[in-house]
């Protein structure tokens, strides 16, 4: 199976690109599914974020939220320690509660339609769920049975 990812770069016309899941893998990171998750997400981000004019801060903000989600996990799976890899997992946790919030900030700024951000916070609620999966893996915390979207 592969993704397919539309992207836009600057002016030129769309590309594609293909991320595809028998890849080879260079690093352990990358073969996480809610890294390639946070891949996707960034790529249908950069498209979306190209097509919006007067967005300022909160484009800016969203490209780094969205940015720390990938280089939280690559770097928190690196450690040895489960309370150092937990510490980077809930970083890009809340990077991704921050994307999550940002899309909605453009709805109510008129920006965007609820159904224009639809995708990106499907795909962030599938990995805030991933990433509460590792965060559980990984803590000696108690947690509450019931949503694990934040």
């Amino acid at each position: 199976m592969s993704t397919v990812i539309s992207i836009q770069v600057g002016s030129e016309p769309r590309k594609q690109a293909v991320m595809h899941e028998s890849q080879e893998y260079w690093f352990d990171h990358e073969k996480l599914d809610v890294y390639r998750e946070a891949i996707d997400f960034i790529a249908w981000l950069s498209a979306l974020l190209e097509s919006i004019v007067r967005a300022g801060d909160v484009k800016d903000h969203l490209d780094r939220a969205s940015t720390s989600i990938a280089l939280n996990v690559a770097e928190g799976n690196g450690k040895y320690t489960a309370k150092d890899r937990c510490r980077y997992f809930d970083s890009a946790h809340g990077s991704a509660l921050e994307c999550a919030a940002g899309l909605d900030i453009l709805v109510a700024k008129v920006l965007l339609t609820p159904d224009q951000i639809r995708p990106g916070k499907e795909r962030l609620q599938r990995i805030v769920r991933m990433l509460m999966g590792l965060i559980k893996k990984n803590s000696t915390r108690d947690y509450e049975k019931g949503n694990a979207t934040g």
